[in-house]
């Protein structure tokens, strides 16, 4: 049960249709893994912790260098060499003292993410890096935890929905078979191999917090496969409707 404070904390969410304290309350319960606490990680972390998710879960191996600051607002300039977990971790105790925050300073990888995930309602994966997601895509499909996996380089960027425990969800490498099996396709590349544009990160990432919320307080279930496309430059957003492929080695197999 929330107390007094947090009652006033979240009564503009509380004053929503489809929020009530019911949903509210589910937020307080929820379990989220974000992966990656940089420039989509920052925004996504400090909005969920500000909503009033219970418990968030950050996993990053890197610490904060100086050309983060241009667009990774959890993190200040006195914390620079700080693990990026950690200087997260501080930003949302101080938003949200209800908040519990686990930081993992460390890359996750498919071993490491199935053994735990069997605790957390959701995934987000706001990492730059293809080949890392292909291990979130396994591990998830592993353990039926449900994700958004979210992308921003140069002037655009991404988001859509997987849940393994929908038949009709298609799952990361239905959407792209051969990224991490293909040298050339720059799997690996991100940010700083390619630039981007500041609040492009906030954005996308504030997108993504936008649907979690809904999922975990039940307001609106998102559709699964469903992937939305951002050109900031032209100011053009478009949707396309995925499928499961029969021929991916992932879900299929």
């Amino acid at each position: 049960m929330m107390n007094d404070e947090e009652l006033l904390r979240y009564s503009r969410h509380i004053l929503l249709d489809g929020m009530d304290i019911e949903g509210q309350e589910a937020l307080k319960n929820a379990r989220v893994m974000i992966i990656g606490a940089g420039g989509l990680g920052s925004p996504v972390a400090m909005y969920l912790a500000a909503a009033g998710v219970g418990t968030l879960e950050l996993v990053d191996p890197d610490q904060v260098e100086l050309s983060n600051l241009q667009r990774q607002i959890a993190h200040v300039s006195d914390r620079l060499g700080m693990d990026k977990v950690a200087s997260a971790a501080e930003s949302l105790r101080a938003l949200n003292p209800f908040c519990q925050v686990i930081p993992h300073a460390l890359a996750a990888t498919e071993s490491w993410l199935e053994t735990h995930l069997e605790s957390v309602d959701l995934l987000l994966d706001c990492t730059d890096n293809a080949n890392i997601r292909y291990q979130i895509n396994r591990a998830c499909l592993a353990t039926s935890t449900p994700w958004f996996s979210a992308a921003a380089v140069g002037m655009s960027g991404q988001l859509v929905f997987f849940d393994p425990a929908d038949e009709h969800s298609p799952c990361y490498r239905c959407l792209y078979p051969d990224l991490d099996r293909d040298p050339e396709s720059g799997a690996a590349d991100g940010c700083a191999e390619s630039g981007v544009l500041a609040p492009v990160v906030g954005v996308v990432g504030c997108l993504q917090a936008v649907e979690a919320l809904k999922l975990l307080s039940g307001m609106e279930r998102p559709q699964v496969g469903r992937l939305q496309l951002f050109d900031f430059r032209a100011s053009q957003w478009r949707s396309l409707q995925l499928k499961p492929s029969r021929n991916c080695t992932d879900c299929q197999s």
